[in-house]
């Protein structure tokens, strides 16, 4: 790494013609910085289309020194291993429940090292077929770190220290980012770990998680799951960018549940005992009063920090925000320099999901090609929180809807249901809730769904192609159910928050 950073340094400080040691200029249509799913998707498109593509990406370490194959934060450390933990998770709810359908199923202990094994090697198979298809298309892939040496220019470092130039007609940035860490608590760079660090290899006994994003909840929930003894402690308001209401009901299922949960409190310091346990000492905002308590794992998902800082992004005339040090960008993903384009998390305004990042890959590619001028449509995106109660929603929320056209011009329907799977093993469904928020003049458009229950993201994922087609409530109302499913509990809401 440090002949890495030298040799970055070293050519920075020499014009792009004169650079001795650095392999002679490669030149491609389409250079892709990043290979994470958004740019790996428009680096196999532009190539499907006919250009040539390469394709540069270089995983730092972790604090902790993990690292990762091809493919990105979504397969390697995100959405992938997290799902599959998750799955874990709810089979260990099966299992409890199995006995009240007639099964004899002895309650075992659950082993960690066979789930992170099992995770570990679906990731490396993800990274192998990433490989395989980039070469299938003929995308050349270098495992170099980028960095701009002007605005058609690009200098790779190889781990290695070895240098190569690079331009292209057209240049996308797809870095994406990584976990933010809270360098003004004590301790907590030394002894936290993140995301990027997991899964981790042995399991912890004892877990704090210090959340502000939804990944902190996710984690949360599925180690709880697992039975291990979890705290999440939430400073402000939980899962901040979703409906309020249903924030609210997925924190009390988890507090319900086993996860223990710390409201409106903040760490301040954390030191390693004698016994290798972690001592967090945090403050209660409200009353001023500190606590303390001893974990294994301190987890820290406060949020994300785009991967910008190494690309010498102001040698190619790139523009960012000052705040968040995200690239701006306009409707064509288009940087302040009109060939240089950025997707997925590392832009501006973008949702930071996966599927977003892919679609905005491939259509940027289509309109290099000439092939389409379509634009990515960033409304009513789908997604799913997966918590042990999931929680899907697509469009906007309740709050958000009452702030753009008004609460006269707004009608909520809600309702409580029970799964019926839950009904023979009495499990608790006090928390499983939906509504549709709708605008109160008829044919009333759904502006927003909001499910939480089981297989949520299954059941948001057909509703959101009704939403985006614009369906009103009298559409869905005469949508014919499936019985007996949660999703038809959609089709079956009747009652508005309005008529009490």
């Amino acid at each position: 790494m440090a002949a890495l950073r030298g040799a970055a340094a070293r050519f920075r400080g020499r014009a792009p013609g004169g650079a001795r040691g650095a392999a002679g200029r490669q030149r491609y249509d389409l250079l892709v910085i990043g290979g994470g799913s958004g740019g790996l998707a428009c680096a196999k498109e532009a190539a499907q289309l006919g250009k040539k593509v390469a394709v540069l990406d270089y995983v730092e370490p972790s604090p902790r020194g993990t690292r990762w194959g091809l493919g990105g934060t979504c397969v390697n450390v995100g959405c992938i291993p997290k799902k599959l933990m998750h799955q874990a998770a709810l089979l260990g709810g099966m299992i409890r429940d199995a006995p009240h359908y007639g099964w004899r199923v002895a309650q075992a202990p659950h082993d960690w090292a066979t789930m992170a094994d099992a995770v570990q090697n679906h990731v490396k198979s993800l990274n192998w077929g990433h490989r395989v298809q980039l070469q299938d298309r003929k995308v050349k892939y270098l495992n170099v770190k980028a960095s701009f040496v002007d605005m058609h220019t690009v200098c790779g470092v190889s781990k290695g220290g070895e240098e190569t130039l690079l331009s292209a007609e057209h240049i996308v940035i797809a870095t994406g980012g990584r976990p933010r860490y809270p360098t003004h608590i004590e301790g907590a760079l030394e002894y936290g770990i993140t995301r990027s660090c997991c899964p981790v290899p042995t399991s912890p006994s004892l877990a704090l998680l210090n959340c502000l994003a939804d990944v902190a909840l996710e984690c949360a929930g599925f180690l709880t799951g697992l039975g291990l003894d979890t705290t999440v402690m939430i400073r402000s308001v939980p899962l901040r960018a979703f409906d309020q209401q249903m924030a609210l009901l997925v924190t009390e299922h988890m507090a319900g549940h086993g996860t223990r949960v710390l409201r409106g409190c903040a760490p301040e310091r954390v030191e390693k005992l004698p016994d290798q346990q972690l001592r967090v000492t945090w403050v209660d905002l409200a009353s001023d009063r500190k606590d303390a308590g001893t974990f294994d794992t301190v987890l820290w998902a406060i949020g994300r920090v785009p991967e910008t800082a190494s690309l010498n992004l102001e040698k190619a005339g790139v523009r960012t925000n000052p705040v968040t040090g995200k690239i701006l960008v306009d409707a064509q993903e288009a940087t302040s320099i009109p060939h240089i384009y950025a997707i997925g998390d590392v832009a501006e305004g973008r949702p930071e999901l996966t599927p977003t990042a892919i679609m905005a890959g491939r259509l940027l590619a289509q309109r290099l090609s000439g092939r389409t001028s379509d634009l990515m449509d960033y409304s009513s995106v789908p997604t799913t929180v997966f918590t042990p109660l999931e929680y899907g929603c697509v469009g906007l929320s309740e709050e958000a809807a009452v702030a753009r056209h008004g609460e006269e011009h707004v009608e909520v329907y809600h309702a409580f249901y029970k799964p019926l799977e839950y009904t023979v093993p009495q499990r608790d469904a006090s928390q499983c809730y939906v509504k549709m928020v709708c605008l109160r003049e008829p044919p009333q458009l759904v502006l927003g769904l909001h499910f939480l229950g089981p297989n949520a993201g299954e059941v948001t994922q057909g509703f959101a192609l009704g939403i985006k087609c614009g369906a009103s409530f009298q559409q869905v109302i005469r949508t014919v159910g499936i019985h007996p499913t949660c999703a038809e509990e959609v089709a079956k809401l009747r009652i508005s928050k309005r008529s009490g």
